[in-house]
């Protein structure tokens, strides 16, 4: 890990950025990642500047490509339904994953025109940022996999040993979308519990070719409960902004452009046919 490097791309001549953070529960998830692909595939050809995008998705469970292949998938599936939280399957990696109103999500887009940026230097970026967002905070923030969190990889974020962020990665088009998730408030275990039950219900004990999460809630947490303070959503992009902006200098509150405009609907219909298509098998 190599935050200098991390620290070296955040550095972009400007940052626009696009908050999404308050849009209501109307706005889903399939928006956010046709979103992704269309900022990756613009500023991957130099149609725009380097972008940080921030959203918020209410009751919303996103499942991973493997998820969707657990032999009893509507049984788990009844149980996210039950509990009030629709579902997508995203068309990146990764394994099932909770937002709700209590977690900030943050994308940073980035060219790979710009040399160097291997997977490794994409996640070291969201690890600094987010390092430099607490900084305030006296507690240490460690990047390595929490094993029996949800979908666990070797940059869960997390504090004395409870995972409060995951990090994704998708590339297109020249573009690199490297994405976060932060538990700002609520209960981690609670979140942890109910992706627990998913599995429980989706394997039932069968033998699967993937492994799966062996899900123990008490290793999840939100940053609230980490650092003993009631700390919003709104905290969160507060933080997310001096941040960026103390390490940048610049950065332009933006919109989508005409190009991006013109490519946004095509990438929706895209990952809302893929996703129908995977969860009707």
């Amino acid at each position: 890990m190599n935050e200098d490097k991390g620290w070296a791309l955040l550095q972009q001549p400007v940052w626009r950025i696009i908050d999404q953070s308050s849009l209501g529960p109307m706005f889903e998830a399939l928006q956010s990642f046709a979103m992704d692909d269309t900022l990756c595939t613009s500023v991957g050809s130099g149609e725009a500047p380097a972008t940080a995008r921030s959203w918020v998705h209410h009751d919303t469970i996103v499942l991973g490509t493997q998820d969707s292949r657990t032999p009893f998938l509507n049984e788990g599936l009844k149980v996210l339904e039950q509990a009030g939280y629709r579902y997508i399957v995203r068309n990146s990696g990764g394994l099932a994953v909770v937002l709700d109103e209590g977690v900030l999500n943050i994308s940073l887009i980035f060219s790979e025109s710009e040399k160097g940026i291997d997977i490794n230097r994409g996640y070291d970026a969201m690890v600094a940022l987010v390092k430099e967002m607490f900084s305030d905070f006296d507690k240490k923030i460690e990047a390595y996999e929490i094993v029996n969190s949800y979908c666990p990889g070797s940059y869960d974020l997390s504090i004395d040993g409870k995972k409060f962020a995951g990090i994704s990665q998708r590339r297109i088009r020249g573009g690199i979308a490297v994405q976060i998730y932060l538990c700002m408030n609520g209960s981690g275990a609670e979140r942890a519990e109910l992706i627990r039950r998913f599995y429980e219900k989706a394997i039932q004990g069968e033998e699967t070719k993937f492994s799966y999460p062996q899900i123990k809630p008490d290793v999840m947490a939100s940053l609230s409960e980490l650092y003993g303070v009631e700390l919003t959503v709104q905290d969160g992009m507060l933080r997310f902004l001096t941040a960026l902006k103390k390490i940048s200098g610049t950065i332009q509150s933006g919109e989508l452009n005409g190009y991006e405009r013109s490519l946004y609907d095509g990438y929706y219909d895209r990952v809302v046919k893929r996703n129908e298509s995977v969860l009707t098998k």
